[in-house]
């Protein structure tokens, strides 16, 4: 059988073994609901409180201000609507930057339709969101500006404290999706002044199907669905207690390990890319030069389909992704790489290579092996150079 290569953590991860052995037994014998008195249920919820203090801890925030959801997507849509539906004095301006994950777009999208003003800003040649565009478009009408923190796309940080002061000045929440970044690098939520921030199990080794959103204290949010007061009514309904266990062993264990686990895969990654160089031709590295997250590359090979790439790795062995979404039929260039300036053709010849615990020398010594092989195949047959 042909050993296969994963180079997707940007999409999801792998369930590593000490989170699936922390899980398991709230699946098995401690299945209680949490909201049960008796001692099955109050096993329940001693775990679930334990696993808030742990995830607070990670991005020092109060436990209280943890709310578990069912995952970045859900944190992202109570975040922005929780927040806009309720806003206060009249406001209804949501300002973000035109290079957010979807979860973000189409919820803003939603917003727009039900009459609440959106406003995006742009983002430079690296993937860096406009501070002077958010500083000259923000006013006394905006409720809300949410600015990721690592683009899921190209991996590039952008300058969250900034973002949240020019907020700040105006009276506004600021909110970030910290869905790729959380459990990858340190954020303190105090010090970089976020009110709100969402993240995701599946992003950090724990399973799929659990998440969070922080909530600073005394911030008055709608919630998005009603029920019981599971998680203080932002977000009823019974609490996923293996997934919170889970995700609170992941969030342990990145603690124990991101300084390293950053070094390692960084060095993976830049060696990639140092290498790529050499053995291929005509490729453009998106959002390189800045600081990224360290185990994302975003690569275009222009001369070739980004898809048709994707699909002949896949077959060499190596799980990647394309930047493109695919809608009615059709495969759009990346909105982010359009975004920060490049052509729809050169967007849409893009990989992306995301890395994380597991990723190996041998893997990027496969890709080295195998990209110049398949691309000079491609670009053979479409004519490109």
């Amino acid at each position: 059988m042909k050993k296969r290569y994963y180079f997707d953590h940007n999409a999801t991860t792998p369930v590593r073994p000490e989170v699936l052995d922390a899980m398991l037994p709230y699946l098995t014998e401690k299945y209680g609901n949490a909201s049960s008195v008796h001692s099955f249920g109050r096993d329940a919820r001693h775990a679930m409180e334990k696993s808030r203090e742990i995830v607070a801890t990670l991005i020092n925030a109060d436990p209280e201000e943890i709310y578990f959801t069912g995952c970045g997507t859900e944190s992202d849509n109570i975040a922005l609507t929780g927040t806009m539906t309720s806003a206060r004095d009249g406001k209804n301006r949501l300002i973000t930057s035109k290079v957010e994950h979807s979860a973000i777009m189409n919820t803003a999208a939603k917003l727009k339709h039900d009459g609440f003003q959106i406003t995006y800003i742009g983002v430079d040649e690296y993937c860096r969101t406009d501070i002077n565009q958010l500083k000259n478009v923000i006013d006394n009408n905006t409720a809300l500006v949410s600015i990721m923190h690592g683009n899921n796309e190209t991996g590039v940080l952008q300058n969250i404290e900034e973002a949240a002061k020019i907020a700040h000045s105006a009276g506004a929440v600021f909110h970030t999706d910290a869905v790729q970044s959380a459990g990858k690098i340190p954020i303190d939520v105090k010090k970089m002044g976020i009110d709100m921030l969402s993240m995701s199990g599946h992003k950090l080794n724990a399973p799929k199907g659990i998440g969070v959103l922080y909530i600073k204290k005394g911030l008055k949010i709608t919630p998005l669905t009603y029920g019981g007061s599971h998680e203080r009514g932002i977000r009823p309904g019974t609490e996923n207690v293996a997934g919170i266990v889970a995700l609170a062993k992941a969030v342990d264990l990145a603690m124990q390990d991101m300084e390293n686990e950053a070094v390692t895969i960084s060095a993976l990654r830049d060696r990639l890319e140092s290498e790529i160089e050499h053995v291929v031709s005509n490729v453009l590295f998106n959002g390189r030069g800045v600081p990224r997250l360290p185990g994302t590359s975003n690569i275009s090979f222009p001369g070739v389909d980004g898809e048709a790439l994707l699909f002949s790795m896949d077959i060499e062995g190596v799980a990647a992704s394309t930047g493109s979404a695919c809608t009615t039929g059709e495969v759009e260039p990346s909105h982010v790489l359009v975004a920060m300036g490049r052509e729809p053709k050169t967007a849409q010849s893009s990989l992306r290579f995301s890395m994380g615990w597991g990723t190996t020398d041998a893997g990027v010594d496969h890709i080295l092996n195998r990209l110049p092989v398949v691309l000079n195949r491609l670009r053979s047959i479409s004519g490109g150079i």
